[in-house]
């Protein structure tokens, strides 16, 4: 039989199971072909499944990493970056406190982990305003103050109870500019309150989207005039992650929790 692949799922930008955004982590030796890792990823069924391997035999820090959902790969994924530098802390014996992660489009990942806290330094994307909210608002129901696309839809409101109370239509939301819509508004609590759908990748609400925080943080920096901030995501399972701006660089900070560790049998 061949050797089982060891598989973590973990909850991300959280410290309760049940709350964050679930990944799955596949710890491999090297890498399967395509298909089966898509496969993986749609029997996982969660918003992503990451697969990570030895750079080389010498280094426990550096790793190729690349991230799934459940209808194909994706460039940038945050929870589950966040989510294997968590699996790899369990599954190495003496882990390191700084990963390096080799993606194939968002470059070289690092995370750094402080006590129970993982830092992940990322890309900001540029943001373009749209010219044409009102066509936004006819999908979405209301029209958003502003509206930027970078990868992702950006469209901000006023009201975070608006936010928080939004239903989405998947159908209507797949006609929108951009791989993702992200909604925020400012926040009473914290720095602002987002959402974020996926449904162009198989993903109806991402529960907490680290990459929609390249988008969403940097707004919101310039916006209120200040480079650290603290979002809180208002999906049903909801997650809070800390962001600080550093020119075109966003360091992502949030926390993980362990809810399984399991074997793949292929």
């Amino acid at each position: 039989m061949p050797k089982p692949i060891l598989q973590y799922t973990v909850d991300a930008f959280t410290h309760r199971v049940f709350q964050g955004n679930p990944a799955a982590v596949c710890v491999l030796d090297d890498w399967l072909d395509d298909a089966t890792l898509l496969n993986i990823a749609k029997e996982n069924n969660l918003s992503e499944t990451a697969f990570v391997v030895p750079k080389n035999a010498t280094s426990q820090s550096d790793f190729d990493l690349r991230w799934f959902t459940p209808t194909t790969e994706i460039d940038l994924c945050g929870h589950a970056t966040l989510a294997t530098a968590f699996a790899l802390t369990q599954a190495l014996a003496t882990p390191p406190d700084t990963f390096y992660f080799h993606t194939r489009q968002a470059g070289v990942l690092t995370v750094q982990k402080q006590d129970d806290l993982f830092l992940m330094d990322f890309p900001a994307y540029p943001l373009t305003p749209v010219a044409d909210v009102a066509k936004i608002g006819e999908v979405l129901g209301v029209t958003p103050k502003v509206a930027y696309l970078g990868r992702d839809l950006l469209c901000v409101f006023d009201d975070e109870n608006w936010v928080k109370n939004f239903v989405p239509n998947d159908e209507k939301i797949a006609q929108l500019d951009g791989l993702l819509c992200h909604i925020t508004a400012p926040s009473g609590e914290f720095d602002c309150t987002s959402r974020s759908f996926a449904p162009k990748v198989g993903i109806s609400e991402d529960p907490v989207c680290g990459s929609g925080h390249c988008h969403i943080f940097p707004y919101w920096a310039k916006a209120l005039g200040k480079a650290s901030l603290i979002g809180y995501q208002a999906s049903p399972r909801s997650g809070i992650l800390q962001g600080k701006i550093s020119g075109n660089r966003v360091v992502l900070g949030g926390k993980a929790v362990l809810f399984a560790k399991s074997e793949i049998y292929l």
